[in-house]
């Protein structure tokens, strides 16, 4: 088994840079799924979850580029929709827990998605009631395909309203949130450059800044 053994006393110095946080970094790859233009993240970590969602997204027509060792480049311009409805897609799903955070961005978007059971460690109670009762506050109507045990959740239109959770879920919440964020009639950009900076030092960009209708 192994260990870390830690000594005190000992002066501390230098300079380092920490690594992006896996969490954040899955919810925020997620939403590039939100818009066609490019989203360029940096400080991306790389392990296996985070690498593994990345080749998911590129499964259903993400286009990526890596720019840096830990920086990327996402195009969600032209998404196969079709291979969410193939057994490869729902097999990949099922071993990637952080899969689940890709429907709230096609919910929002292109008004549907398929929901399979998402796989991850084996570390007690992870449910995900929150993510689809907040699903169905919003407006979605859920499906189970039964010989393909999936999950079709459909919104001809999404409605914003006030919802308690039944658990305080960071993912959860997350994936509610992305829902109303892409609205599917032109919405009101412009091509300011805009960027986002999170508490774990990655940076967000993309070239749509919201403009106020007003």
């Amino acid at each position: 088994m192994e260990s870390f053994i830690i000594e005190g006393g000992h002066r501390l110095s230098g300079t380092i840079t920490p690594q992006g946080a896996k969490n954040e970094a899955l919810e925020v790859i997620c939403a590039t799924l939100l818009t066609p233009a490019e989203v360029i993240i940096r400080n991306i970590p790389d392990i296996l979850d985070v690498n593994n969602l990345i080749r998911l997204l590129q499964d259903i027509g993400v286009k990526v580029r890596k720019l840096a060792p830990n920086d990327y480049s996402f195009l969600a311009d032209d998404i196969n929709l079709g291979y969410l409805e193939t057994e490869e897609f729902v097999s990949k799903c099922s071993s990637l827990r952080g899969s689940v955070l890709m429907f709230g961005p096609l919910l929002g978007r292109f008004g549907k998605a398929t929901v399979a059971k998402p796989g991850g460690d084996k570390i007690g109670r992870r449910r995900l009631d929150t993510h689809f009762l907040g699903f169905k506050n919003l407006g979605a109507r859920f499906g189970h395909v039964e010989d393909r045990n999936v999950y079709e959740i459909k919104a001809d239109k999404l409605t914003g309203t006030d919802m308690l959770l039944d658990e305080a879920s960071v993912t959860g919440t997350a994936n509610i949130i992305m829902q109303p964020c892409s609205p599917r009639e032109p919405p009101p950009y412009t091509t300011q450059p805009a960027s986002l900076t999170s508490s774990s030092s990655a940076t967000c960009s993309t070239p749509w800044e919201h403009k106020s209708a007003a």
